[in-house]
This record gives C-alpha cells, structure tokens and sequence, in this order.
C-alpha cells in the first residue's frame, strides 16, 4: 500500500472494517468507505480526515449486488483507481438448527456470501480494466473451519468465503490481481454483544491461545499488510487472525 493508493472497505461503520479504514489512512491510503449504518460510516470518514486523510462514505448494502459495484465505481470516480478491496461486511444469526428460519440463514448468507461474492467481481473488474495489480482481501472467520452451535448460516456463508478466495485467486492471477482471505478469532466487536449480554464473555476470552479477546486494530494490521509488496507472495490463502483458537480445538 502506497501513498496515493485507493481502498474500499465494506463494513466500515465500526469493528474491523473501521480499524481497516482508519489502518489503510495511516499508511496514506485514500479510503472509501461503505456500509448500511450511515451515521456510524460518516463517523469513520470523519475520523480518517482528523488524522489528516482522505476519506468518503457510500451508503451500501453489501446484500445486493448494483450498491457494491456503486461503492466501486465511486471510488474509481472520485480517486481514479481501486488498489485494494476488503469485503469485510458480515452479520450473524443464533438459533438452534432445528429452529433456524430460512429467513435467518438466507439474510446471513445474502451479506455474508454473496456480498464477498459482488465484491470480488466489482473490484476485479475495476482493478483488470484499470491495469491495476491490486489485492482483495475477505473475512472469512474459523468458523468456517470450527463448528459450534446455532450459527449454521455463519459457518456456511464464512465456508464459502474461503472457497470463493482460492477460486478467484486463481482465476484473477493473469491479471495480476491478488486474493486473500482472513479468519478472525473473537474479535471485540459488535456482533459479540449478544453473547457478552448473556454473561459469556469470559468463555469468549477462553477461546484464544492468550486468553482475551482480540481487538479490531489487531485484525486491521494484518489487512493491510496483506495488501503491501512485503505480501506479495500470499495469495489464494485464508490467513489465521485468531491467536491459537482454532489450533488447539
């Protein structure tokens, strides 16, 4: 990532996708920035320009497909090029399987799979048209390698993104574009407040290696790392963000 350089990141009104934004600004980057949440999304632009970058928001809904090839477009629009694309937006539902709606897993596998999914072509395309060697970068999570319960459409939506990084990985190499995934731990974040309200908190903490949950920064660092020359060899892989929790399970 250079300075200059132009990165989209979804889920950019709080959690991991506002530490990104706010990390990729650090290191000059030019930010745009999209979620459903426009106050929070506002809010992360204007803490990217009080640390003196540049920054806009674009109202998205990673859920259909013509909003995140809009939030693209703008970025190309205004900044002239897309050098990195983190499909980061997400969203959970809990019920036991057996009480699992079609309507819970399908709105969990609508943002979660497809939104990744739209992402990947939006920026591909961009960054082929553009003669752009760039990278995208997907949330995964170890739950799509772990199982546990209530979550089903989480583990098959975060599945499916690690696939989906590996099958546009190689496919988008002639053009120079890499494709990288990510699986965080448990982050501090607020998809956890339900369980942090069921007094569960300490068993979150348990899940890592070191015993506590991960901040969204930590995640962001290893984001935009990923988008650095220094990573120039990580490609097709889904990275490990998740201090031990799912090496040791």
């Amino acid at each position: 990532m250079q300075e200059g350089h132009v990165a989209v990141v979804t889920g950019a009104s709080s959690g991991i996708g506002r530490a990104a934004a706010l990390a990729f600004a650090r290191k000059g980057a030019r930010v745009v920035a999209g979620d459903v949440n426009d106050e929070g999304g506002r809010e992360t632009v204007a803490l990217v320009e009080r640390g003196g970058g540049e920054a806009e928001f674009v109202h998205t809904d990673v859920a259909e497909q013509a909003q995140v090839d809009a939030l693209v477009a703008r970025a190309v629009e205004r900044f002239g090029a897309i050098h990195a694309m983190f499909n980061n937006a997400g969203i959970g539902a809990w019920a036991p399987l057996l009480e699992h709606t079609a309507e819970q897993f399908d709105r969990v596998v609508r943002v979660n799979q497809h939104g990744v999914f739209y992402g990947i072509v939006a920026a591909g395309r961009a960054m082929r048209d553009l003669g752009v060697h760039g990278t995208i970068v997907n949330t995964a999570s170890v739950y799509g390698f772990l199982a546990s319960h209530g979550v089903i459409g989480y583990h098959a939506s975060k599945g499916a993104v690690k696939m989906m990084t590996q099958a546009a990985a190689l496919e988008l190499a002639p053009f120079g574009i890499r494709v990288v995934g990510i699986a965080p731990g448990t982050v501090d974040t607020p998809i956890i407040q339900g369980y942090r309200d069921r007094g569960l908190e300490p068993v979150l903490e348990r899940a890592q290696m070191r015993r506590k949950i991960l901040t969204p920064e930590g995640i962001a660092n290893v984001v935009v790392w990923l988008c650095e020359d220094e990573a120039d060899v990580v490609n097709g892989s889904t990275v490990m963000c998740d201090d031990g929790l799912a090496s040791f399970k």
